[in-house]
């Protein structure tokens, strides 16, 4: 493994609020302040001792005509096709593929236009026809892409919207936002159009507080959110599915089971959205983006005591405000910790499509790019009978019991209590498959998986 920071003019020296690798090849685009979307190549330099390259390859804003404003988030669509790109003041571009006499070129397809405060997250559907935004309007809202229409608004956060993620199997919406809450909206279809049954999403769980049992027995149980509040210093909430949408992780979670207050991200599992399964707790600073890998690996057998049992392993990247963590599931620890790497605080993770890269962007003005060697990470999970690289399908559980006391919720918006007995987290492999380390300076403290008691 090698990478740093590259010392090159990204966004003429202004912050650097989003990036995201292409499905399908080794191009790179990024967003900034400047008002300006970028596209850059990646690649080696094929030498220990230097650092990957990026190569300049095209600015898609024509003449400063697109974004008026910083471009706080873009995303390309699963297919490639498209790249999404959405900014203060509310616009969202869609910009398509076309050939050129250079080989390609990105152009307006649509505008859309509906949010009327800053877009800080997007995520496409997984079969790129739909697209879900977050706000500081406090709303989401599902776009259908192709006609660049409203399909439907997701209202109920109090304050801003700061992350989304599409489930990518189609089921879930999640969101999260500086009002300490957390909505999983569940698609429940309503008529037909078409002859198909219309999307739509219906709140089904807000994550609200989480109740732990107090060690003094002759003390209440100790009741405490699970996110941090509009304090916490960045814009954006980044969350993330698996690629097979077995699990969900949410950042910017704290834990407060005494006076000392504790930086986590929270895994849940498909089975049971309702309350968190594990929590990656010890953080010295606040988590704000989870970006997964791509491409699953085959175990390595090396840890039989992990909190995950796995046909093979999944990959994720999470963010702290000054850190990265790259962990796997059948590890307990890290297998990568890089510290320090900018002046400002991060802003979001991305990974290459073959997982030989993981960019990392910046308010300092600059990325970082990690190049990791030939299965580095591991072998590739080839799925029986396909010859594809493998991007679902993952069987998880916890196998030690998860011990959640109670959880404070609301279901369909009325607030409960919902007690809980000792369980082990489990998700089943979804039904239908879908196609397709080295050591640096540590944290001062280190991010452990633990389960939640």
């Amino acid at each position: 493994m090698r990478g740093g920071t590259l010392q090159i003019n990204w966004h003429d020296q202004q912050p650097v609020l989003s990036l995201d690798f292409h499905p399908a090849s080794r191009r790179l685009a990024t967003a900034g302040a400047d008002h300006d979307v970028k596209i850059w190549v990646i690649a080696s330099e094929g030498s220990d001792d230097k650092l990957p390259t990026a190569t300049f390859k095209s600015a898609l804003v024509p003449n400063n005509t697109a974004h008026s404003s910083a471009v706080n988030v873009l995303r390309f669509s699963p297919s490639g096709e498209y790249l999404a790109s959405g900014a203060d003041g509310g616009g969202i571009i869609l910009w398509k593929l076309h050939s050129a006499d250079d080989g390609e070129a990105w152009k307006i397809h649509k505008t859309l236009l509906f949010h009327h405060k800053d877009v800080l997250d997007l995520q496409w559907s997984h079969d790129s026809t739909f697209l879900v935004s977050a706000s500081v309007d406090n709303t989401c809202i599902i776009w259908e892409a192709s006609k660049g229409t409203v399909h439907q608004k997701l209202e109920g956060h109090l304050h801003y919207v700061q992350g989304v993620a599409w489930d990518p199997l189609g089921q879930y919406i999640a969101s999260l936002s500086s009002d300490r809450t957390c909505k999983i909206y569940a698609n429940k279809p309503q008529g037909k159009s078409k002859n198909t049954e219309r999307m739509n999403f219906v709140c089904q769980h807000t994550l609200v507080k989480v109740e732990y049992q107090n060690h003094d027995e002759s003390k209440p149980p100790i009741k405490s959110h699970l996110f941090h509040d509009e304090t916490l210093p960045s814009f954006f909430r980044r969350l993330a599915w698996s690629p097979d949408g077995s699990f969900l992780v949410l950042p910017a979670g704290l834990s407060k089971h005494s006076s000392e207050v504790i930086n986590t991200a929270y895994i849940m599992s498909r089975r049971d959205l309702s309350r968190p399964a594990i929590q990656l707790p010890g953080a010295s600073k606040a988590i704000v983006a989870v970006r997964f890998c791509p491409v699953l690996f085959k175990p390595r057998g090396s840890n039989p005591d992990g909190l995950f049992k796995l046909p093979y392993r999944v990959v994720f990247a999470v963010a702290t405000l000054n850190s990265l963590y790259v962990y796997d599931t059948e590890s307990v620890p890290p297998i990568l910790v890089h510290a320090g790497l900018h002046y400002a605080a991060i802003t979001d993770i991305a990974w290459s499509s073959d997982a030989k890269y993981l960019a990392v962007s910046s308010r300092d003005g600059y990325c970082t790019i990690i190049e990791f060697e030939n299965e580095e990470l591991g072998e590739p999970h080839i799925l029986p009978g396909t010859g594809e690289l493998a991007e679902g399908n993952v069987a998880c559980e916890n196998k030690k019991p998860v011990i959640v006391d109670s959880m404070e919720v609301d279901v369909d918006d009325n607030k409960v209590q919902e007690a809980t007995i000792p369980m082990a987290v489990e998700v089943t492999p979804p039904p239908v498959p879908t196609k397709n380390i080295a050591s640096s300076k540590p944290a001062k403290r280190r991010i452990t998986p633990i389960a939640i008691n």
